[in-house]
């Protein structure tokens, strides 16, 4: 499912129009950009949490080459999975 499927999934779950159920769907995909950003967790319960998590520098490998390269720390964003998300996958 691509983001115009999913805006238009929304719009006939909610009887809205597809421009207002994408204006929806880009807020809360610009709110939880933002909290990330700053460092926060959002937590939609049921569905999941969405967090930042700290990735310590590490040594890889070319895989060209094979010589040894410096990989830099990095902040990544992480989704867990909430329990009735996790249940109905099952």
């Amino acid at each position: 499912m691509n983001k115009g499927e999913l805006v238009e999934r929304m719009a006939s779950a909610a009887g809205i129009s597809k421009a207002a159920a994408d204006k929806a769907l880009t807020g809360l995909l610009d709110a939880v950009t933002d909290a990330l950003t700053k460092g926060d967790k959002v937590t939609l319960v049921g569905f999941g949490t969405f967090s930042v998590s700290n990735r310590a520098a590490r040594q890889g490998r070319n895989p060209q080459t094979g010589a040894t390269i410096q990989i830099a720390a990095r902040k990544v964003a992480r989704f867990k999975p909430g329990s009735k998300l996790a249940d109905s996958v099952k």
